[in-house]
This record gives structure tokens, C-alpha cells and sequence, in this order.
């Protein structure tokens, strides 16, 4: 037997943080629409080939797929398959239900997928959320305080003590985190929001989505987000790295746009790229 220990979603991630001297995330959402060529396949292949290294993960968000139909659940398995296998693929799935559908959801994305971690909302409780995190190897993201504007219909809600629901989401996942396996979303263009999730949750690694188009501030999303050695971070960039170009140089470019971002995330931490 190998004195090695398993290999976890947070480690796993650590290494290629370290490794790629990255906290950028390439959001895999193929819409066929803005893609220079017509194979969703083919241009994921490409985006991949062209910046491995310099992501510290990779998320396909499974709706561009299942929009697709069937092709486009195959496309997602190619896909999963294709990335190399020491870099983390978060599934952007955002399931919850009841348990036991809920762990047909862990057992299709987990198992059959392949997937590292996914995104699951809290909004219907501990069991909704604990099948989830019974595979202990995998990360669960918990949806916190998401990125679209519309969040605050129900995440700004106050009680009585004057805790919003997003904090309230932020300690019950810290309180659930028994394997050391839980993270939290919370968008970039929340800052001040980011600031009071990774000052509660101190260990939890941080998927932040809503930079670029949506109009995050980035500099506060990595210098809020990050632990105290500049990781447990991961900040996701799609259609800016996607679509740089729609010509054929769209995989250089979408290379260059990657490589700009990882320097300037790294600028924000403090470090120097290679």
C-alpha cells in the first residue's frame, strides 16, 4: 500500500495553483452562435490546448450542453475526458432536491461525468446538500451570494438579528464542511460580500464567477477572496477568454486573453507570473 494520501478536490486544486502559478478558471459554455467554427468539440479542444497551462481549472457550465441535446451530453463527456487529468473540472450544474434525487444528481455528475466538484444550491436544506458531500474527494461549491444582479431578491434578506441570508448560507456551509470538501460562490461583482465570506470561512475554497462582461471588480475579488497565502481562490473567466476572437486565431487569442488575466490576478496577489 502507498503511504500517499488521496488525492482531494482542495488538493488537487492546490497543486495546480501552485504548479501553473494560476487562479484563473476557464469557463468552458460553448454557445454555438459566437464560435468561429461549428464543432463544440473541436473548439473546446482547441480553448484547452491552448491554455493548460495557465488555468488552475477548468468549468463547463452543463446548460450550454444540455442545450445541445443529446450530442451535447456526449460533447460534455469528450470534453471532461480531454482535459488533462491534473488540472480540476468544476461541473456548473447548480442541482439540489430531495435526497435521494439529490444523490442521483452526485452519482451522474461525480461518477459518471468525472467531475472534480460541482455547484449545488443550499436552497433546500442540509439533505438537499449532504449527498453531495459524502464523496468526500470531491468539491462542493455552495451557491452564497451569486453574481447576477436579481441576487438580492432573496440573498439580502435580513433576519431578525440583521444577518443576510447569503451570511446565513456562508456559516451553515462552514458548519456542513465535516470533510474538509465545501466551497462557496460568490460573485466578483459582490466585493464587499467577498470580503465577509473569506473573513467567516477563512479555510473554504472561493469560486468566483462575474468578472469581464458581467463587471466584477477584479482587483477586490483576488485581494478579498484569497486565503492568507494568496490561494484557496479561483476566479472564473468564459466569454472573455472564449470569444477574444471569432476568426480562425481564436484559440491564440483566446490564449492571450487567458495569459493577460493570469498576470493580472497574479499582479493582484502580489506575485510575479513566469
Amino acid at each position: 500500500m502507498s503511504d500517499k494520501p488521496p488525492t482531494t478536490f482542495l488538493s488537487k486544486l492546490l497543486a495546480a495553483t501552485r504548479r501553473q502559478n494560476s487562479l484563473l478558471c476557464v469557463g468552458l459554455d460553448p454557445q454555438p452562435e459566437m464560435m468561429p467554427i461549428g464543432n463544440v468539440f473541436e473548439f473546446n479542444r482547441a480553448i484547452i490546448d491552448a491554455t493548460k497551462d495557465l488555468v488552475c481549472a477548468y468549468k463547463p457550465n452543463l446548460a450550454f450542453y444540455e442545450a445541445l441535446g443529446m450530442d451535447g451530453l456526449v460533447t460534455l463527456k469528450r470534453t471532461v475526458e480531454y482535459i488533462p487529468e491534473d488540472i480540476p473540472i468544476i461541473g456548473d450544474a447548480k442541482r439540489s432536491d430531495i435526497g435521494n434525487t439529490a444523490a442521483a444528481y452526485a452519482k451522474g455528475l461525480f461518477v459518471y461525468f468525472g467531475f472534480d466538484a460541482v455547484t449545488v444550491n443550499p436552497y433546500l436544506g442540509y439533505d438537499s446538500v449532504s449527498p453531495f458531500l459524502e464523496y468526500h474527494d470531491k468539491g462542493v461549491f455552495i451557491l452564497c451570494r451569486t453574481s447576477n444582479p436579481g441576487a438580492k431578491d432573496f440573498q439580502d434578506f435580513q433576519d431578525s438579528q440583521g444577518q443576510a441570508l447569503y451570511q446565513r448560507v456562508a456559516l451553515k456551509a462552514r458548519e456542513w464542511d465535516h470533510a474538509g470538501n465545501s466551497g462557496l460562490v460568490v460573485g466578483a461583482t459582490y466585493p464587499e460580500e467577498i470580503k465577509w465570506v473569506r473573513q467567516n470561512c477563512p479555510e473554504m475554497p472561493l469560486l468566483i464567477p462575474g468578472i469581464g462582461p458581467q463587471g466584477g471588480d477584479l482587483e477586490k475579488a483576488v485581494r478579498y477572496s484569497v486565503d492568507r497565502k494568496g490561494e484557496r481562490s479561483i476566479i472564473v473567466s468564459a466569454r472573455q477568454v472564449l470569444y477574444a476572437s471569432k476568426g480562425k486565431d481564436f484559440a491564440q487569442a483566446a490564449r492571450q486573453a487567458a495569459l493577460k488575466l493570469r498576470d493580472e490576478i497574479n499582479h493582484y496577489r502580489g506575485l510575479d507570473s513566469p
